[in-house]
């Protein structure tokens, strides 16, 4: 199973230095912790696309394209590409050449976007929001699979045999779909025999298990291969030296996150209670001492059977030092036990998209 870390390069929305200072240093740290996260052996490092004040991240493949100069094995992925606001052939020329750069490194997470400012920012109708991936994820698996490429849709203009480069360095360069819990959204990544991503970032983890038993019988039942289907939970999570400074670390930031957004979208207010509630055995929130996170990775790989486990640390105003500090214990403590615990059950193998 890859190990590997997600975040959207959270910025203060209402910094008391200039938004340009602080957009400048947060970006630094993110290259900062892109490269430790590579030298202490973690797999992967993805950056979600954002159009929004408190993230820094609107577009992932400029950074990447950054960290990929500086790092030597971690693969770097969107996390995600809001590909229904975007234009697929610059999508793909952008982390083509994100491939090209960091050898063979690269790959794309689309998701429809859990956050809709893109939509009216680049012109495009809520109301198409369904057809609009639909439509641009067949064209970007068109343009992947293709270096010439005739296709036509309704909400986007027709291309007539024309080329699209680079070509990246992997073929074909890695696509995985990312989806929140819809099982319409995992059946059809099952049906195109794309690897899934989900999102779990709230209740029971276990009541998403069955959406991964039905996207392998949704392949399947396409006649998908079933060495395509490839599988990741992305959650939220910290680690420190103790489980009490883990905890005391990251629950005011994430709150704040939580917090914010649920007051967006008519969520109720989060609380301390809770939170310790959800970093329990049961829970979506693995945060804790080194042994205690790994425990919990390994016990939801047992009932995941997952390919991928993406932990997003950095979430809202977490201190740069504590973050460098759990990668460095991600990748020396955590990393080394669930890789022993796998292999010893022979299901040490990692994933390649």
């Amino acid at each position: 199973m890859e190990l590997g870390l997600y975040t959207f390069a959270d910025v203060n929305p209402n910094p008391s230095r200039s938004k340009g200072e602080e957009g400048a240093e947060r970006l630094k740290h993110l290259l900062e912790e892109i490269e430790l996260a590579d030298q202490v052996g973690l797999d992967v490092f993805g950056l979600g696309e954002h159009h929004r004040p408190d993230y820094a991240a609107s577009a992932p493949a400029v950074a990447l394209a950054a960290a990929a100069v500086k790092t030597r094995n971690i693969r770097l992925t969107s996390a995600v590409t809001v590909l229904s606001s975007d234009d697929p052939v610059r999508v793909f020329q952008q982390f083509a050449t994100l491939d090209l750069l960091s050898n063979g490194r690269a790959e794309i997470m689309a998701g429809r976007g859990s956050f809709i400012e893109s939509f009216p920012l680049f012109g495009y109708n809520l109301e198409d929001y369904d057809q609009l991936f639909e439509e641009k994820l067949d064209l970007l698996m068109a343009l992947r699979d293709q270096e010439t490429v005739t296709w036509s849709g309704e909400l986007r203009a027709p291309l007539n045999g024309r080329g699209v480069y680079p070509r990246p360095l992997q073929d074909p360069l890695p696509l995985w779909i990312a989806v929140g819990g819809t099982p319409q959204s995992v059946a059809r990544a099952g049906a195109m025999g794309l690897p899934v991503a989900l999102a779990i970032i709230g209740g029971e983890p276990r009541r998403f298990a069955p959406l991964f038993d039905l996207y392998r019988e949704a392949a399947r039942r396409a006649g998908q291969e079933a060495s395509k289907l490839k599988t990741s939970i992305n959650v939220h999570g910290f680690i420190a030296d103790t489980t009490d400074a883990a905890a005391d670390q990251f629950y005011g930031p994430q709150a704040e996150v939580m917090n914010r957004i649920g007051r967006e979208r008519g969520w109720g207010p989060t609380n301390r209670a809770h939170f310790d509630m959800s970093r329990g055995p049961n829970g979506a929130l693995f945060v804790g001492e080194p042994e205690l996170v790994a425990e919990k990775i390994i016990a939801h790989h047992r009932l995941f059977k997952n390919d991928r486990f993406l932990l997003q640390m950095a979430i809202g105003l977490m201190p740069h030092d504590q973050i460098m500090r759990g990668i460095e214990l991600y990748g020396t403590k955590v990393a080394p036990i669930v890789r022993k615990a796998l292999t010893e059950s022979g299901e040490g193998a990692k994933a390649t998209a």
